[in-house]
């Protein structure tokens, strides 16, 4: 037995199938051997962002796992990793490294000390009885506490060298969870309770840690509007009646208004992280509950007056119990449902003209409109990519399952969609995988689309073609009056079509609907599809409204 066969034998003990990866590294050869799945993608930020998004639908049970090569191979995985790391995923990042006797001679790339600051675990593999010990210590990082990347860089001569003995001392890692202090719910329950126009912010944590039901019978008990972050998109059913949305970049109608009328905030599952992309800012003068798993997000951000440390699904549930008690029999009411009513209504016909637009070219949100009416959001794991695609399609895409969505954006290269779809159809092939994405982020990352065709991963890519960077206009007028500079061009149907996969080019308003249908039936038959819709330079989003 080798290191690479130790390592593989600990990887299906811990729940691995799938091994996202990059040749060359010799634990693709060994993980095979030991019954694992590759998929190869095109270049190694993509496939970091399909092991992020495996590892997002399957809540990190398991994590997303992907190995490179040393030197230009981890070298080219860093913007995925730094993205990983932004979004707190948990992934297992096995580069390989330089052989032992070269791996600290300049300018050699060195994965452990390059990668410090964008992974929450990182250590260096140097003798084949370290590896076991290694795995373990990896798999606690990335089972207990805020989620993130780890990695473990392991050079190409202890990856091959032999392994003493047969077995593999390993017992898998037990995640461990802890509660809040019963003080400190008491005080938020207290507070809740008597606010007068209290709003919940839910992040990401309450989808790792599966508490949507948890925060529903929160939100019902004291009907308390509730917010998402961009990342935690998804984890409130965006259907229902105390549904306020995602806050961020953009924001729905009634979730901005209601969020800046609030007197008290309680916020859980997130950091707060000032991030004007995938966090509502909290306006000043709130009173702050915040509750994470992590004591680097408490008062990092905001003057915080009750701080709560603990797992997100414990403490609402605890939360729910302490209201309860202070309740009795009572019932307690904000009139939120009544207000959320009238301002929902409001702001959506102020947009039904763009949602409702069959103006040529395409209205992009027409295009997200209409792929609601006929695919439902049940059926579907949809994700944006950057710019426009994210501003117009997160306001208004109502997500009514957690994961339905998945959000991303603290670090937000372009192209990052089409790896998180494909790896989300791997961990969730049931589903209905897509991704909406500008030209411009196709130009970024779209070959890979040739992997999802040649692993039999159908995926759904939509393209909203405007043959420019339209979010640019502003800021590009004189570049592009002299030297068109914010044009870009292609016919990205025909390219997925040479890539091997089935593809349709629409731009009559009238075929988007069957052309979705038409989509959805080629991935059900196992066929990476590719839409291409010819979109105008739209560039008005659901940001200011009160």
């Amino acid at each position: 037995m080798q290191v690479m066969d130790a390592i593989t034998e600990i990887l299906k003990r811990e729940g691995m199938t799938t091994m996202f990866c990059f040749p060359t590294t010799p634990i693709i050869e060994a993980a095979v051997a030991g019954g694992l799945r590759p998929v190869i993608c095109r270049q190694e930020r993509v496939g970091v962002h399909m092991a992020d998004g495996f590892a997002r639908v399957t809540n990190g049970r398991p994590a997303g796992v992907f190995a490179m090569q040393y030197g230009p191979g981890a070298e080219n995985a860093f913007a995925g990793i730094a993205s990983a790391y932004s979004d707190s995923t948990p992934l297992l990042l096995l580069p390989l490294g330089h052989p032992r006797d070269t791996a600290q001679m300049f300018p050699l790339f060195n994965s452990t000390r390059t990668y410090a600051s964008v992974t929450k675990h990182v250590e260096p593999v140097h003798m084949p009885e370290h590896a076991v010990p290694a795995m373990r210590r990896a798999f606690n990082a990335l089972k207990n506490g805020r989620p993130g990347p780890v990695m473990l860089e392991i050079p190409t001569d202890v990856m091959t060298a032999e392994f003493e003995g047969n077995q593999v001392d390993y017992t898998v890692v037990k995640q461990v969870r802890s509660a809040a202090d019963e003080d400190d719910i008491d005080a938020a329950a207290k507070l809740l309770i008597a606010a007068k126009a209290p709003v919940l912010i839910a992040g990401q944590g309450v989808l790792y840690a599966e508490a949507s039901p948890e925060l529903m019978q929160l939100a019902e008990l004291l009907e308390l509007p509730v917010m998402t972050t961009t990342d935690g998109k998804s984890a409130f059913p965006e259907d229902h009646d105390l549904a306020l949305g995602s806050g961020g970049v953009v924001y729905t109608g009634h979730g901005r208004s209601l969020l800046f009328d609030s007197d008290v905030i309680f916020a859980i599952g997130t950091s707060l992280t000032r991030h004007n992309i995938s966090t509502p800012i909290i306006p000043e003068g709130k009173r702050i509950i915040h509750a994470t798993n992590d004591t680097r997000d408490l008062y990092k951000a905001n003057d915080t007056e009750i701080p709560i440390l603990g797992d997100a699904k414990l403490v609402l549930a605890q939360l729910v119990e302490a209201v309860k008690d202070r309740l009795g029999k009572k019932t307690h009411a904000t009139g939120a449902k009544k207000k959320i009513a009238g301002l929902k209504a409001e702001w959506l016909g102020r947009w039904e003209a763009k949602l409702r637009s069959t103006e040529r070219p395409i209205c992009p949100y027409f295009v997200m409109s209409e792929f609601q009416r006929v695919i439902p959001s049940e059926d579907a794991i949809v994700t944006h990519d950057s710019g426009s695609p994210r501003d117009q399609l997160l306001p208004f895409y109502v997500a009514k399952k957690p994961r339905g969505y998945m959000g991303w954006g603290k670090s937000h290269q372009l192209g990052t969609g089409l790896g998180l779809a494909i790896g989300a159809k791997v961990g969730a092939p049931d589903k209905m995988c897509v991704n909406f994405m500008g030209d411009a982020a196709f130009g970024m990352t779209g070959l890979d689309f040739e992997t999802a065709v040649r692993c039999g991963v159908p995926i759904c890519t939509v393209v909203l073609n405007n043959a420019s960077m339209a979010i640019e206009i502003p800021h590009m007028k004189l570049s592009h009056e002299k030297h068109r500079a914010r044009d870009l061009g292609g016919s990205y149907a025909a390219l997925a079509r040479d890539l091997g996969g089935w593809s349709e080019r629409v731009d009559d308003p009238s075929q988007i609907g069957e052309a979705i249908l038409r989509a959805r039936r080629q991935t059900e038959e196992g066929r990476a599809c590719l839409l291409e819709f010819i979109t105008s330079q739209e560039t008005a989003f659901s940001r200011r409204e009160a």
